[in-house]
This record gives C-alpha cells, sequence and structure tokens, in this order.
C-alpha cells in the first residue's frame, strides 16, 4: 500500500467525527438512556407526606372507604379500606407513617401490623399496604407482580360482583 493510499487520523479529526456522530445522535432522539423512568421522582429520597380518606358510596352492602397516601415528589397510591371497616382504622396509623419511606414497604408493614389483627382494624393496616404498593409501582413503571417476581400468571381473571344485578344501575332489584 502506497503512502498516498495510507490515511493517517490525527487526535483533532477524531474528535471532530466524534463530535458530529453524538451531535446527530443526541437530535434524533436515539440516546442511550433508560427510557420508562419516572424522571419526576427521586425514589432515594421519596417520603411520605400525608394520608388522607375518601369514601364513595355505591349500591350494596357497604360503602367504600378509599385512601390515598401522598408523597413530596406527587406520586400518590390509592388504597381500599377493606371487609367494612372503618376509614378511621387507616387514620389512626396516619401519624405512623408520615415522613417514612413509602419504598421501605416492609418496614412501614412491620410498625403498623400491631394494629391490623384478625376483625375489622385489619382493613386499615391492608388499605395502607396497597396503597404502598401501588406507589412502588408507579415509582419502578412496573406492574406489582413484576416487582413481587411472581410474573404475570394469567390474561383473564373472573369477577364476582357484591351488588344486585339489574340493567338499570340506578334500578335494584329488591327495591
Amino acid at each position: 500500500m502506497s503512502k498516498s493510499a495510507r490515511h493517517v487520523f490525527d487526535r483533532r479529526e477524531i474528535l471532530k467525527t466524534s463530535a458530529v456522530a453524538i451531535g446527530g445522535t443526541l437530535l434524533t432522539g436515539d440516546s442511550a438512556y433508560p427510557k420508562n423512568v419516572n424522571t419526576n421522582s427521586r425514589p432515594s429520597k421519596l417520603k411520605i407526606t400525608d394520608l388522607r380518606v375518601a369514601t364513595i358510596v355505591k349500591p350494596g352492602p357497604s360503602p367504600c372507604p378509599i385512601i390515598r397516601i401522598d408523597t413530596d415528589q406527587g406520586v400518590y397510591g390509592l388504597g381500599e379500606v377493606r371487609d367494612g371497616a372503618s376509614a378511621t382504622y387507616a387514620l389512626f396509623l396516619k401519624s405512623r407513617i408520615v415522613g417514612e419511606d413509602p419504598l421501605q414497604l416492609d418496614k412501614i408493614f412491620r410498625k403498623i401490623k400491631q394494629f391490623g389483627g384478625h376483625a375489622r382494624q385489619g382493613g386499615g393496616v391492608c388499605a395502607i399496604e396497597m396503597a404502598l404498593w401501588d406507589i412502588a409501582g408507579k415509582v419502578y413503571s412496573a406492574p406489582i407482580y413484576a416487582i413481587l417476581g411472581g410474573g404475570k400468571f394469567r390474561n383473564k381473571i373472573r369477577i364476582y360482583a357484591d351488588t344486585e344485578e339489574s340493567k338499570d344501575p340506578r334500578i335494584s332489584r329488591s327495591g
């Protein structure tokens, strides 16, 4: 190979070529940054700031209290106070979870489980745990089954309705 056919790159030429390649990548939007990351949240700094309750009145056996746990980064989680329990059981635990990191689920659950038990008081603890898992799913942009490691189990599920059947949802058969 002759000297004229051989091309030698110097440092300046390599830097110019690299800068053009990086600039082109940035302009086309094809970057090496991870996708589907919630950039509104810094999970290592997340703190619970509030717990609120809204009661949804529905036809059927009982009202449905829903709790909302808010964080300092705008991420919130929802949980249902189950089995006819009063929302008071969840509100009672507010002072024990405010200021905690909602992603430390096991730590928070160990702190509040003593107030649950096997009776209706467990509804408040369950609601808080549901809301914390909801927050974790939102922060990590992943379904809870993936976070728990169980994998997707099925594509369809049978549902159970605890309200009376009617073609018109405003009319019940007993009334």
